[in-house]
């Protein structure tokens, strides 16, 4: 075989990676190959925030500084050993057979077609109707500074707190954060938006000179931070933890702890310096150390009743 094609075992399963060599990633020199390797490397802590949920896949089959496409619909030539799921997006779209990433080899798999970053549903099967968690995402403008960006987090999280709920956070891999708030099974994509609704504009409300909710990016202040809360919904898609980025540098969407937010207040640095300071290179060194923040006992499941109800008598003032 060519130099760039390697034929490999995979949990029970025989692969053959193809253009190993390829590079898509022009300015840091990664290539395929090393795309693979790090999917594979850190699949026991990917696959729990993979499994069962349809997924999108982004490619980049020329690189990075190339155009890439989305693909939604598992190809002709997927294996008959990964499984699929036909599901609508919503009322209006037609059935689509999504792939379900379930286990290394199909994590593989979908890194050999230059699947550099993976999206994936809410929710699960089958359960799809009813979102898992709740996730707020706060992007950056211009001018955010990492110290601004950390301190609307951490708004999120006291607001949360106040009203009973529990809150995680994670890098998006670009250059704004990830709040969630995980949840128990069995609301709907409505009662979630909803929630999620009401505390983005509880916070700003409470920070209005760091927090804009203006969707027009050109009419945005230039150093606040966007809050969004309109991703939520059936069919929509988040990427999840330890998923590359195609960025310079191959940056990883990683979990942090509230503390380490906590040092970042009032720092002047531009956020996507912390972004960086994850990347394929290195991503694996932190699994190893501290496992995965999102899993056990900190992915403490909600209910949302008295949460609700909290928020709409303290918020309401």
């Amino acid at each position: 075989m060519p130099r760039s094609t390697q034929t490999a075992a995979v949990v029970g399963r025989t692969l053959t990676f193809s253009n190993l060599e390829k590079v898509l990633w022009p300015r840091d020199g990664y290539t395929k190959g090393d795309l693979i390797a790090y999917y594979r490397s850190v699949a026991r802590w990917l696959i729990p925030h993979l499994k069962d949920r349809p997924l999108t896949l982004q490619r980049w089959p020329d690189g990075i500084e190339q155009p890439s496409f989305f693909e939604k619909k598992a190809p002709r030539f997927t294996p008959d050993w990964i499984p699929t799921v036909s599901l609508a997006a919503d009322e209006s779209s037609r059935e689509v057979a999504y792939l379900l990433c379930n286990d290394e080899a199909a994590l593989a798999w979908c890194a050999n077609l230059a699947a550099i970053t993976l999206h994936v549903w809410y929710s699960r099967v089958p359960t799809t109707d009813s979102p898992d968690y709740a996730l707020f995402d706060l992007d950056t403008c211009e001018r955010t500074t990492t110290g601004t960006l950390a301190s609307v987090a951490l708004a999120f999280r006291e607001s949360l707190t106040e009203i009973g709920l529990p809150s995680l956070v994670k890098t998006s891999g670009g250059s704004g954060l990830h709040v969630v708030i995980p949840l128990e099974t069995g609301y709907s994509y409505e009662t979630v938006r909803a929630l999620a609704e009401i505390t983005v504009r509880h916070v700003a409300a409470r920070l209005p000179h760091l927090t804009t909710m203006e969707r027009a990016v050109s009419k945005r202040p230039p150093a606040a931070v966007y809050l969004d809360y309109a991703q939520i919904g059936r069919g929509k898609t988040v990427v999840p933890p330890y998923v590359v980025r195609a960025r310079d540098r191959a940056p990883v969407s990683m979990p942090l702890d509230w503390a380490e937010l906590e040092e970042l207040r009032g720092k002047r640095t531009r956020p996507q310096a912390l972004a960086a300071q994850w990347t394929i290179a290195n991503a694996r060194k932190r699994l190893e150390a501290d496992g995965d923040r999102w899993s056990g006992r900190a992915w403490k499941r909600a209910r949302l009743e008295t949460a609700m109800r909290k928020a709409q008598r303290a918020w309401a003032r």
